[in-house]
């Protein structure tokens, strides 16, 4: 008979690897078919210290006492069927014990369930109070079924110690490989949960970056903590309009990071700090980085960049302060390339068509001080990355749910907060529709100024990097929404808010534009809250994202994307993608 080495298949590496990594090297396993890839694989391995128990309801409870006695996590192991069932009373007495058991139960996969097939049950659902969490690991095929089984795996086993710790559940997939030919497992990324009281890991050496995604206002301290941060180690901070932060490390690189023809450098960095929730800057999230740390106090594994190392569950001033070194020296070499950088791209962009990104460029450094700017999702909060605003102006942008479906309460809703600041909102037609009802609202006061870049359509659905452009003009028809609401009427919008009580501005043209941002944007609460629709044309829309986003390029870069073009041209884009699955 063949030598037995570990299973072929893929999660079961996984959670074989990651099970090491973590130092957790107690088994219980029970006899079955279902299991044979994972308790075959890890038989052989002298790593493991493996006891038998027919009895499933008795092998939990062994698990118990060995846990409680041994202070380490014990694993289970079972077959497929009601095997998993006799796992409860046992992890049952674990959970209200708090006792770090990891059941693995296997399973031939959740698209099996429902069908009358031998042996496949149900175990999407478990009773709240048999474990912390349950994870589902799916036969993993592809780089991103490796991602997502990495992370799980990983999510369930810190899980056992978290807030004291317990039981979870990894239902552990199988397709009864009969290959057990590998000799060494491939390497897995771990990921370590760090608390105050933990050792933290040291810093790697070299660039480092901090990026913040939508976050919650900044304290004074807090910036402070940042700022001395970056100092001692000569690091960045990337933000867009939702960061909050206004430090003297903010760097609002979107322009940058979204040249089509241009790779910066600086976007490349050895460590980047993740802090924040959902970030609709799409640009910078491509910024290359070696491994990311996230620093939030809900301690959640929110693996955004896919190369996650350390989640460190504490508030981020306590973090800040333990990297920083005191030093006389304040470091900004990183943060002068990055604006240096940032300040070539403004000169080399052209005169743009009259859209959503010109006006951005025109009117961003216009808001009053102390002023509060809500933006529009998609294509006005991404026109608007593009360029900075004053520094006391704080913007925000409804990218938790990332819906069109709010922006407008949103604003108005924050403008009851202080009737002595002025809240301006900017967004879309389709966005604007939507949410148009609030105007009617009787509490709206006439510190709220609005204005509506009216395109007749979801003009970020016809731009040329959409998916929805290759429909050409069919786009319109249902992709894009086009006509409705008007169909760009010059009076349907003007009498609806004039009669609600708004003064009304319009333009067409940059030259109408310019005559009414005066008023706009005037320091003083005017008598009414005042209502700007701007008309725009979507083929102009398209083309000065297409032009801002051109601005600069290297020869190298140029020929690596007309390459890539001319290979999409002749292939098709669906023969790209599958390329690029092969190569992964």
């Amino acid at each position: 008979m063949d030598k037995k080495y570990y299973t072929s298949e893929r999660s079961q590496q996984i959670v074989i690897s990651l099970l090491k990594a973590h130092g957790i090297k107690k088994v219980i396993a029970s006899p079955g078919t279902t299991n044979i890839t994972f308790v075959g694989s890890i038989q052989n391995d002298p790593w493991f210290e493996i006891y038998s128990s027919v009895d499933e309801r008795s092998a939990a409870y062994l698990a118990c006492g060995l846990a409680a006695e041994s202070g380490e996590p014990v694993v289970l192991s079972c077959t497929g069927a009601t095997a998993s069932r006799n796992y409860m009373p046992g992890l049952t007495e674990a959970f209200y014990r708090k006792l770090p058991i990891i059941a693995i139960t296997a399973t031939q996969g959740n698209h099996k369930i429902g069908h009358n097939i031998a042996q496949v049950i149900d175990r999407r659902s478990v009773p709240n109070d048999i474990v912390k969490l349950s994870v589902d690991i799916p036969v993993t095929r592809t780089a991103d079924d490796e991602w997502y089984c990495t992370i799980q795996v990983n999510n369930a086993i810190l899980e056992t110690k978290r807030h004291g710790g317990g039981p979870v559940h990894i239902n552990l997939a199988t397709t009864y490989s009969r290959d057990f030919t590998v000799k060494e497992i491939p390497s897995v990324r771990v990921i370590n949960r760090i608390l105050n009281n933990d050792l933290f890991p040291e810093l790697p050496k070299g660039r480092i970056a901090v990026f913040i995604a939508s976050h919650k206002s900044w304290t004074a301290e807090e910036t402070q903590a940042l700022d001395a941060f970056c100092a001692a180690n000569n690091a960045v901070v990337f933000c867009d309009h939702t960061s909050g932060y206004y430090g003297k490390y903010r760097v609002q690189f979107a322009l940058v990071a979204g040249q089509l023809q241009y790779h910066s450098d600086l976007l490349s960095v050895d460590l980047l700090i993740h802090i924040g929730e959902v970030s609709g800057d799409y640009y910078s999230l491509n910024v290359k980085t070696k491994q990311t740390w996230r620093v939030s106090e809900d301690g959640e594994i929110r693996d955004t960049f896919k190369n996650l190392r350390y989640v460190f569950e504490m508030c981020e001033i306590d973090f800040f302060k333990y990297y920083t070194q005191k030093e006389d020296i304040q470091h900004i070499e990183y943060l002068n390339d990055c604006k240096n950088e940032y300040q070539k791209v403004i000169e080399k962009i052209p005169e743009l068509p009259f859209s959503n990104v010109w006006i951005a460029q025109k009117v961003s450094g216009l808001l009053p001080k102390n002023s509060v700017l809500h933006l529009g999702i998609l294509n006005t909060l991404r026109s608007w990355n593009f360029f900075e605003t004053p520094v006391s102006v704080r913007t925000f942008c409804n990218v938790g749910g990332f819906g069109i479906d709010g922006g407008l309460s949103t604003l108005v809703g924050a403008s009851f907060s202080n009737p002595n600041k002025l809240y301006f909102g900017i967004l879309g037609d389709l966005a604007f529709f939507y949410d148009m009802n609030v105007l009617g609202n009787h509490h709206l006061r006439n510190n709220v100024r609005i204005m509506l870049i009216n395109n007749g359509r979801g003009t970020e659905f016809t731009n040329f990097d959409h998916l929805g452009y290759t429909f050409g003009k069919d786009a319109d028809r249902y992709i894009a929404a086009a006509g409705h609401y008007g169909n760009k009427s010059a009076s349907l919008v003007k009498h609806y808010v004039e009669d609600l009580g708004f003064e009304y501005l319009s333009a067409s043209d940059k030259v109408c534009f310019e005559k009414c941002i005066k008023h706009f944007f005037s320091y003083e609460i005017s008598q009414k809250p005042i209502f700007f629709e701007v008309f725009t044309d979507s083929v102009d829309e398209s083309n000065a994202e297409k032009m801002i986003r051109s601005a600069v390029y290297t020869e190298k870069d140029l020929v690596l994307s007309k390459l890539k073009s001319g290979i999409k041209s002749v292939v098709g884009e669906n023969n790209v993608q599958k390329i690029k699955h092969l190569m992964k």
